[in-house]
């Protein structure tokens, strides 16, 4: 059975960071400065709800003056401009796409990030984003639900004969993690010896999979 449909991973697959600011961070690190205890499931909340920095730190409780909410949301604005796509993402989608490949972006991402990928990305219309869905990666809903959106069921098996299948740079969530489903997940490592160096490459091997 040939390829279908690819999800892709959003940051590190597709897209990067170029001037961090770590706003989310902040705002955690700012309520334990006030004695909040961190919990073990900050990040998925942060990643599983639309939470702005408003919503986020009101959900957690957090107190900020109008002067620190406003650090924050400046921070936060200075790193989503600071997004740019890898130029490999841009000319191997546009292959994929040209071939008749259904293309998803599948990500674990907190609310602001979503808009920013779409923007950068906008002929893929079929997003699984995390904080959409409720659920993170490696979780099997969300590999799932990105299928239901692209309107194609992945495969039942291991061998690379599924409609569906995945790249992205963390070996648990977009390597192993789509497995389950019956997509074949394959490891991005940018200038490494294991798995793709590159989305060209990938993008290629698909190609002539077809």
């Amino acid at each position: 059975m040939k390829i279908s449909g690819i999800l892709f991973d959003a940051f590190g697959t597709i897209a990067e960071i170029t001037r961090p600011t770590h706003p989310f961070r902040q705002l955690l690190r700012e309520g334990s400065s006030q004695g909040r205890k961190p919990q073990a499931d900050d990040i998925r909340t942060l990643m599983t709800r639309n939470l702005p920095i408003p919503e986020a730190a009101l959900h957690f409780g957090i107190k900020l003056s109008s002067g620190r909410l406003k650090q924050l949301e400046e921070a936060l604005q200075r790193e989503l401009a600071s997004i740019r796509p890898f130029s490999d993402a841009v000319v191997a989608i546009s292959a994929l796409q040209e071939a008749g490949l259904k293309i998803a972006i599948c990500s674990n991402l907190a609310s602001p990030y979503g808009p920013i990928i779409q923007q950068l990305f906008p002929s893929i219309i079929a997003h699984g984003f995390s904080y959409e869905l409720g659920c993170m990666k490696p979780a099997p809903r969300i590999y799932q639900q990105t299928c239901d959106r692209l309107g194609l069921q992945p495969g039942n098996d291991f061998a690379g004969k599924g409609r569906v299948v995945m790249i992205g740079d963390s070996p648990r969530c977009d390597r192993d993690g789509p497995r389950i489903v019956g997509i074949q997940g394959f490891l991005l490592r940018r200038g490494g010896d294991a798995g793709f160096s590159d989305l060209q490459q990938f993008a290629g091997a698909a190609l002539n999979y077809q």
